[in-house]
Parts: structure tokens; sequence; C-alpha cells
């Protein structure tokens, strides 16, 4: 296959994320495209995905089912660290068209320290300012990059830094332009839960595969930026979740208020009921009752996407909560529980109080448990946050204007009724 795409990370998300979604893209078009996986940091997988072939085999699991893949779209690793010229000869190949990273959050990010001589430089960013370098002093053309770092507006942030080192590095206003005009950086939007190796348990494929990842069966790739993305890697053709979009936000802003909002209306509720897992709360009734209220009663009449593309979308985040196979522990989820719910679940109480002149009763049920949770002694939070809200009444929770940004005293009669119950 032709080397096509160059692939910052060797991690389990993208190797069941990016790369399986191109292992079904050769198989049902004419694509023929294949990955060069770029390890980002010293030390990675990639020499184990060597000794492989870079093959190895992705199992889907859950209620759906169970599905096992063979993928063998990547083609080689290249290692900066132990051979640099061998990274930089990727600027060299014309048919290089898109750049996939997923590099964690911290990824992408600007290091003042980094020097365009250093072999390599440190940060993902300074890396990728290097190739771009010899890319543009070879007058090939540009790339589509693809980040899938989980932060808001990822190309940009991309982008920015990129720029950053032009100037801190003193490249010239030739490539900035180049940078502005022959590349395109897409916002994206990432979906699905990996679960990686599975270390626990014993699977039997047949055949010795220290590489095995395991994910769910659900995903979604949101991409903005490039409508024309789909003439080039027939996704489209392919029955995968991908999303080409003039406009991200509305699709974040449906992840964070029904899925992440789900799990943070309730987590504190579920902790003080005594439930432990996500899926032990979608196998009670009276749990698995409080999550659909919330979901369908309240957080979908506040959104704008049309309904049935909603309930299509909660009945997804519902099955993957039911996935026997994932473990999501509640309090882990309950890390930080009031800066989450100041952007996952307090945007959809207060609009539908404006939408439609009353009170959610359900979320401000899980706003008094919120507080009742932070009486305990389970909540990992900051230490000056946690002291606060066990000891503080309701009325000076809500009207505490540095975490919820508002004061919100005019919900106390409504929350208050739900505390200690």
């Amino acid at each position: 296959m032709k080397e096509r795409i160059i692939q910052f990370g060797e991690g389990g998300f993208l190797r069941g994320f990016a790369d399986w979604m191109l292992q079904i893209v050769n198989e049902k078009t004419d694509f023929d495209g294949s990955v060069v996986v770029v390890q980002p940091i010293k030390e990675g997988l990639c020499d184990v995905l060597s000794a492989q072939n870079c093959e190895y085999t992705h199992i889907i699991r859950g209620v759906e089912g169970v599905d096992i893949k063979k993928i063998h779209v990547i083609s080689r690793c290249v290692k900066p660290y132990d051979d640099f010229d061998a990274y930089l000869a990727l600027a060299e190949n014309p048919d290089f068209r898109f750049i996939i990273s997923n590099t964690t959050e911290a990824g992408i990010c600007f290091e003042a320290g980094d020097k365009i001589g250093d072999r390599p430089c440190k940060s993902f960013p300074a890396k990728l300012t290097q190739l771009l370098v010899k890319r543009y002093e070879l007058g090939l053309g540009g790339f589509v990059f693809l980040p899938c770092e989980l932060i808001d507006r990822n190309g940009d942030n991309l982008k920015k830094c990129v720029l950053q080192y032009a100037d801190l590095w003193d490249l010239g206003e030739g490539f900035k332009n180049w940078i502005e005009k022959d590349n395109i950086f897409c916002n994206t939007l990432v979906d699905r839960i990996n679960t990686g190796y599975p270390k626990d348990e014993k699977i039997d494929l047949g055949w010795e595969d220290k590489m095995v990842n395991t994910s769910e069966y659900f995903h979604l790739w949101v991409i903005e930026g490039y409508n024309g993305l789909c003439s080039e890697i027939p996704f489209d053709k392919c029955g995968l979740n991908v999303i080409l979009t003039d406009n991200l936000e509305m699709y974040r802003t449906r992840k964070v208020r029904i899925l992440n909002g789900a799990h943070t209306s309730l987590v504190p509720y579920a902790l003080l009921s005594g439930f432990d897992t996500v899926k032990s709360c979608i196998d009670d009734e009276k749990m698995h009752e409080h999550i659909r209220k919330c979901v369908y009663d309240e957080i979908i009449p506040t959104l704008d996407l049309p309904k049935e593309e909603l309930l299509e979308y909660a009945d997804g985040v519902l099955t993957r909560f039911a996935n026997p196979y994932i473990k999501h522990y509640l309090i882990s989820i309950a890390l930080n529980s009031v800066s989450k719910f100041k952007v996952r679940v307090l945007p959809s109480i207060l609009e539908y109080i404006h939408r439609y002149n009353k009170m959610p009763e359900t979320l401000i049920f899980s706003f008094a448990k919120l507080i009742d949770f932070y009486r305990t002694d389970m909540v990992n939070d900051d230490a000056d946050v946690a002291a606060f809200m066990k000891t503080a009444t309701v009325g000076e929770i809500l009207a505490n204007q540095s975490l919820w940004g508002q004061d919100l005293g005019f919900l106390e009669n409504e929350v208050s009724k739900y505390v200690n119950q």
C-alpha cells in the first residue's frame, strides 16, 4: 500500500480508532493507503509493534457482541530519538497527505526552550515544525492535520504552536505563508472508549499478539474545517461514524451535556447510594430511571440538534453505559466534580429554566446530591474547594461565584428541598 498518512502516537487509542477505521477503508474501497507511525516520546511501544511487522488484533466488545479484526494498515514505525534523519526523511515523500496525532491533552503545547537544531525537539509541535520546515524547503505541498488530542479547538491550537515556533526560530514570512495557505489544520472531536491491552484477561486468539487492543463498539469522529476529506479518504462509503461539519461546537455540546452530563448528574447520587460502577447503575431500576429522566426529560430538551439525532445519540450512550466489558468506576469519574458539574450539568439546568420557565427537578436533585456528596470523605478535589463545600450552607455554596461563574442563589429553595434527603 502507498504510504499516505503520518501518525504521531502508537498507543491504544489511535490503533483502536483511526487505524481501525483506515483498515476498514482499505478493505471496502480502493484507498490503498498505509500509515507510518512516529513515536513522539523516547520510550514507547514501537519496538514491540515493529517486532510483529506492525500488525495487531483489535477486539470490539459490548452488549452488541464481539468483533475481532486483524489490523495491518501500519507499514512501519519511526523513532525520532533513535534515528532523527529517518524522521526528517518523511518530509521527502510527496504521497504523504495527512498527519494524525494523539499525544495526550498535554501534547499540544509550546516549549520555549526547544531549538530548531535539537535532534529532536522535546514538544510534539516543535518536532512537527522541524518536519514542516524540511517539507517547505523541498517545495512540496502541505498536509491536512487531524489531531485527536482531547482539547478544545485542537487544530487551531496546534497551528498556533507551529506559528509560534516559526517566530521563535525566525523561519521567515515565506514559511509562515506556506503554513497558512498550503496546510489545513482541522479541529476534531473524537469519542471511543479504548480499553487497551486486556492485562487481567486471557484471550486465546490462536496466535501470540503482544499488541492486542480492545474497545467498545461506539465510535465518533467529528471533523471541522475540511469538507473535502471524504473525496480523499472515503470514510462515507464504509459505514463509519465520521461527520464533516462547519460547526464542531454543537457536537461537542451534545457530548458534554448528554454523555458527560449523564455521568456527572449520576455519580454523587450513586456513590451515596452504595454503587461502584456505571454499569451497576444501569442494572439497577431506580438508578437507571434517574439517568433516563436526566437525559431524555431535561437535557435533550435544551439542545438544538435535530431531536431524532439527539435521541439516537442518547440511546447509544445508555448502551455504552451497559457494556459488560468496561468497568467504569464512579469514584474515578467523581474527581473534581464541582468543576465538572459547572461545565456539564449547570448549563442544562439554566437553559431548561430559560426555555420552560420551570425547574428541571431531576437535575436539581442531582445538584443537591452533589452538595451531600461533598460532605462525605469520598471527595477528591482541590483542597480549598472540598473544605468550603464540606462546611458551607446550601445558600453559601450556591452564591459562590468563584465556583459557578455566577450567583445561583435563586436555586436555593429548590435545591434545599433535596439536600439530606
